[in-house]
């Protein structure tokens, strides 16, 4: 249980993200059902049917993932409580937040059972159980735990969640819509209505955000000051990219009018790029949730003086002390001395999943700071070497995806000298410390798209799908990056960190979605533009690894 709790500030944003997505792809579904689908239907014959099909579909296994995650993060929410907090199994049951989770769960159920036993549920019914998720997450967020203004604060939250729910979750069901055998003429008609619906949604969302971020961030200072700002900076980030996206997208519906054929490939790629957006978005605003606001951290801010000082750019490291002289390994050489000179066992100076970070010192900082500058080198390698590759054709330069399994490597045996294989701490044993866990999946991800985007390149792998492996991967590897945490004890030196992870991050997922784009619209011109963004992304993302500080 010790280690439950270690990852469970890691496993409670994952779960929470999860569960975000899934009550969108529900609601939106709900809304695509009824604005879209169900008016439109008639005339489009079996296409109709089909389209009707699919939503109702869609909505039964959104609203048994949105139960199923629900669920799973209320237990894993009692089981921490219980055992920090050393409470009897019963006693935390009638919290109002175990009351609003078995709500949103419930009401999930019951959505999924009348679209499933009902062949026509009434709009009513339908919507319904949608206001009753909303309300269980409502009941969950800052807004619930404000002493003022809590109502006025719960209103703002619902309608800003509704609305990202209805315009991101009915994305999929678009997608799949527009994948249907329908007449061209009845694409722009069935275009116009989802597009109706989005408008409403994105102006309800973005007045909702400049509402929520008045009352949780307030001044300047708690934007670039504190992790909560930073991660609404994030947010804003991708929620812009998904408007402008949103942006061209209805004027390719509106093309749709004059030439049914001609942009709908288009079309359908780029809805696929703000589903998997948006689905980040939402593991965004889990992290979000997780840190308390701005408003509410008035000490240990951090100033723009100590950030210009961090940011600033310095020659990179590129020695390594020596690994004896970090910090844990002379507070275990003090330990084995004491305990040999009283004739015991000594005992370890670190214990993963205990709970307490190891020591740190100016070597560690040293130690980090190397690691980062020489992976920075590998991935500034990777971005040069692909776009030599886009601009000269050269065969030997089609080898670049190997770099990241030798950077997957590096980062095994560098990454984290206390454990495997520098350190004394076994390669299982070190998985209960959940930043070793974090990057140990990060390098599990390098390697597999590293051989992946290998084949493709060299012509090994002729799989269309084994294309995607690296897009995929690019953003999913984005999306974790906004959960990783580090646990330095302290506030400002987590959020510099910070500082330098959300960009990464940001660059992750672009570079992701524009291979993506690249792949789904081979040859034309939003693939060519495509194929510069992500082999710059992964240049910048190198640079910003070069210029990394702890100190």
């Amino acid at each position: 249980m010790a280690l439950f709790v270690d990852f469970f500030g890691y496993l409670s944003v994952v779960l929470r993200g999860c569960t975000l997505a899934a009550q969108a792809l529900a609601i939106g579904g709900v809304a695509f059902l009824l604005c879209v689908a169900r008016p439109r239907a008639p005339r489009l014959g079996e296409a109709g049917h089909a389209m009707l099909r699919r939503c109702r579909l869609g909505i039964v296994a959104a609203s048994l993932g949105l139960a199923l995650f629900a669920l799973l993060s209320l237990g894993s929410d009692l089981a921490a409580l219980i055992e920090i907090l050393g409470l009897e199994r019963a006693d935390p049951l009638h919290a109002d937040f175990v009351r609003a989770g078995m709500a949103q769960a419930g009401s999930a159920l019951v959505l999924a059972a009348l679209v499933t036993f009902l062949p026509r549920p009434p709009a009513a019914l339908l919507v319904l159980p949608a206001l009753g998720m909303l309300a269980g997450s409502t009941a969950t967020s800052h807004a619930a735990a404000r002493l003022e203004h809590q109502w006025l604060l719960s209103a703002v939250t619902f309608l800003h969640e509704g609305a990202a729910c209805t315009w991101v979750g009915a994305l999929p069901y678009l997608l799949a819509s527009l994948s249907l055998p329908i007449e061209g003429k009845e694409l722009h008609p069935l275009g116009r209505r989802f597009h109706g619906l989005a408008t409403v949604s994105v102006g309800t969302l973005f007045a909702g955000a400049a509402a929520l971020s008045y009352a949780y961030v307030g001044a300047l200072d708690g934007f670039y000051g504190t992790a909560y700002g930073v991660m609404v900076g994030v947010k804003a980030a991708m929620a812009f990219t998904l408007l402008g996206l949103g942006y061209f997208n209805s004027r390719r519906i509106e093309a749709l009018k004059d030439d049914p054929e001609g942009p709908l490939l288009a079309l359908r790629r780029f809805t696929e790029v703000e589903i998997g957006i948006g689905v980040t978005v939402f593991l965004a605003t889990a992290s979000l949730i997780s840190v308390p606001p701005a408003v509410d951290l008035r000490e240990n801010r951090l100033t723009l003086a100590e950030l210009g000082a961090r940011m600033t750019p310095t020659w990179p490291r590129f020695t390594s002390p020596d690994h004896e002289s970090l910090a844990l390994q002379v507070l275990q050489k003090k330990l084995d001395a004491d305990a040999a000179a009283r004739g015991q066992q000594a005992a370890p100076a670190y214990v993963p999943g205990a709970g307490m970070p190891p020591p740190y010192k100016a070597e560690d900082v040293a130690w980090s700071e190397y690691n980062h500058h020489w992976a920075g080198v590998f991935v500034l390698a990777i971005g040069l070497l692909a776009l030599y590759e886009r601009i000269f054709r050269a065969r030997w330069a089609r080898s670049w995806p190997l770099l990241f399994a030798g950077l997957a490597v590096f980062l095994l045996i560098r990454s984290d000298p206390e454990a495997w294989p520098m350190g004394s701490i076994s390669f299982w044993a070190s998985f209960r410390e959940p930043e070793v866990a974090q990057h140990r999946i990060f390098m599990a991800l390098i390697t597999v798209f590293a051989f992946f985007e290998w084949g493709v390149r060299t012509g090994r792998t002729r799989s269309p799908r084994a294309a995607l492996v690296l897009p995929l991967l690019c953003a999913l590897g984005g999306a974790l990056l906004l959960t990783h945490s580090h646990a330095l004890g302290n506030v400002k030196e987590e959020l510099l960190i910070e500082y330098t992870h959300a960009p990464l991050a940001l660059l992750g997922v672009a570079a992701g979605w524009s291979r993506w784009l690249e792949v789904r619209l081979p040859g034309s011109p939003a693939a060519r533009r495509a194929s510069w963004i992500w082999p710059t992304a992964f240049a910048l993302v190198g640079l910003l690894l070069i210029l990394y500080r702890e100190a």
